[in-house]
């Protein structure tokens, strides 16, 4: 029998669609579902610059009107097309200030058949910062969403956060109200910067950057230091390499080579106007980095919609305990391994941090969804999918961290080529941690066969001889595993650790 449902999707929950209407573009993003970490199943944007001679005219500009309801007609077959079950349509900036706005929405709603919501500035910083808060573990600082027409700023700490101010900053507004002047521009985004009075209490906090100009910015960056990971959510700056990339983006004197060919050219222009904005909010605030958010208004306002417990959920181990569903051959004993390693990483004197156990609970929930490669490929197919896959509530080490402790678990206790590039981003404490997690994970495994209902039965304890250091009990029921395989992998991680471990069949 022949069934047409997709396997490799999550039950349970069904497409959602958000079409977003901005003053530089207009996107239509379909996800998964509604989840506490969504998935997009499809994500298309047109540069229609509605806000072009917004600061000039007060109107929309009308080419770009005629774009974007092109689009629209598009993204509502393409939702209609992916089956999903409900459409939220956004506007912002230029639909809810240009003069000719209520006409244009009004021929979208006609379009869209659907009613559409006009964010207010104090309702756009809000979703801005429930979508930092959807994206990152313990928010502190400020966020700062750079659209075409305008910049929200917001102060958050964890789930809390101010009402926060919206200023015309936007970068294709701040271009053309300057008449394309770096100088006047600069003048001007330091007047409007003067008014949001809390920035100074971000000092040494983070600021969190929002935007697609600004993560055009970043993305430059990555390029010009050959980064090796091409993931914006949660990449991270010093306010003083900060500093220096936007004053390497204002000036703009290798603008049409090497790096900046990343950069589209309708978003090349921009870029310097954009940097300009940030500088003048970093100098006010002075943070200690800056964090790149891929989640925004749309990703904000999906969360609201959650319950407060999916709200409070981890989304980084709901996005983990997912995949593990998807592609573990058992997702219950993926779960196992991570209450399992969690004791016995005690065992050998590690204190984990709360950020470190939310990394290890990760890792092993993924430590098998590479099953179905070849087996001289499972650890580079599973390095390869977690490095790269779009979670979100984790750094870029611990990133590095889940992707080499399972690269460890399949293919040894060593660094070689394919951990060089990721060993490098990750912490040196980080690092160790992996291969601890990897050295235990190659023992228990020999003992599972990656299924459930045994792991629990076993464990490493205070040795009974003055000649080791620790013994792995063994219920005496599970007598055959034995054999040499398994004290090689058990002397392995001796070998790691310093250790002297050994047997022990009860």
């Amino acid at each position: 029998m022949v069934r047409s449902e997709a396997q490799g999707r999550l039950p349970g929950i069904v497409p959602v669609s958000v079409i977003d209407i901005g003053s530089n573009s207009v996107r239509v993003v379909i996800y998964e579902g509604l989840s506490r970490s969504p998935t997009i199943l499809f994500n298309e944007k047109v540069l229609c610059g509605l806000g072009k001679g917004l600061g000039s005219n007060g109107r929309m500009d009308d080419e770009g009107v005629e774009r974007a309801l092109a689009a629209l007609r598009r993204f509502k077959a393409l939702s209609n097309q992916a089956r999903a079950t409900e459409v939220y349509v956004l506007a912002t900036a230029a639909a809810r200030e240009a003069s000719n706005g209520p006409e244009f929405i009004r021929q979208a709603e006609e379009i869209l058949e659907q009613e559409i919501q006009v964010l207010s500035g104090e309702e756009e910083a809000r979703y801005s910062a429930l979508g930092v808060i959807s994206g990152f573990h313990e928010v502190d600082g400020i966020a700062g969403d750079l659209g075409g027409g305008s910049l929200e700023l917001i102060d958050i700490k964890g789930q809390d956060f101010g009402r926060g101010v919206t200023l015309p900053l936007g970068g294709l507004r701040l271009s053309e109200s300057s008449g394309q002047s770096l100088s006047k521009a600069r003048n001007f985004a330091r007047k409007q910067v003067k008014k949001a009075h809390f920035l100074e209490q971000g000092n040494g906090r983070t600021f969190y950057a929002v935007g697609g100009t600004w993560r055009n910015i970043a993305k430059l960056h990555m390029e010009m230091i050959q980064y090796p990971l091409h993931m914006m959510q949660g990449y991270e700056l010093s306010l003083e390499e900060m500093q220096n990339l936007l004053e390497q983006v204002i000036a703009a004197k290798d603008s049409k080579e090497g790096p900046w060919q990343v950069v589209s050219k309708s978003r090349r222009a921009l870029l310097p106007f954009g940097a300009i904005a940030m500088q003048e909010v970093l100098s006010v605030m002075k943070p200690s980095k800056i964090s790149f958010s891929a989640q925004g208004v749309r990703e904000g306002y999906l969360y609201s919609l959650l319950s407060e417990e999916e709200q409070q959920s981890d989304p980084l181990l709901v996005a983990a305990d997912q995949l593990a569903i998807l592609r573990a051959r058992s997702p219950e004993h993926a779960r196992e391994l991570a209450d399992w390693t969690g004791r016995m990483v005690e065992a050998f004197g590690v204190d984990e941090t709360e950020e470190e156990g939310r990394y290890r609970r990760a890792a092993c929930l993924l430590a098998d969804i590479s099953w179905r490669a070849h087996p001289d490929y499972r650890g580079l197919q599973a390095l390869n999918i977690i490095a790269n896959s779009s979670f979100v509530g984790i750094t870029h080490a611990g990133r590095a961290y889940l992707a080499l402790a399972n690269y460890y678990r399949f293919e040894g206790l060593h660094d070689d080529g394919a951990t060089g590039p990721l060993a490098a981003i990750a912490t040196p404490r980080l690092l160790d941690l992996a291969k601890l997690l990897g050295g235990l994970l190659r023992v228990v495994y020999l003992f599972s066969a990656s299924m459930p209902g045994i792991v629990h039965h076993l464990k490493f304890a205070p040795a009974s001889s003055p000649d080791l250091d620790l013994e792995f009990v063994v219920p005496h029921e599970y007598h055959d595993f034995a054999g040499e395989r398994l004290n090689g992998r058990l002397q392995q991680l001796a070998k790691l650790t310093g250790k002297k471990l050994a047997f022990r069949f009860e």
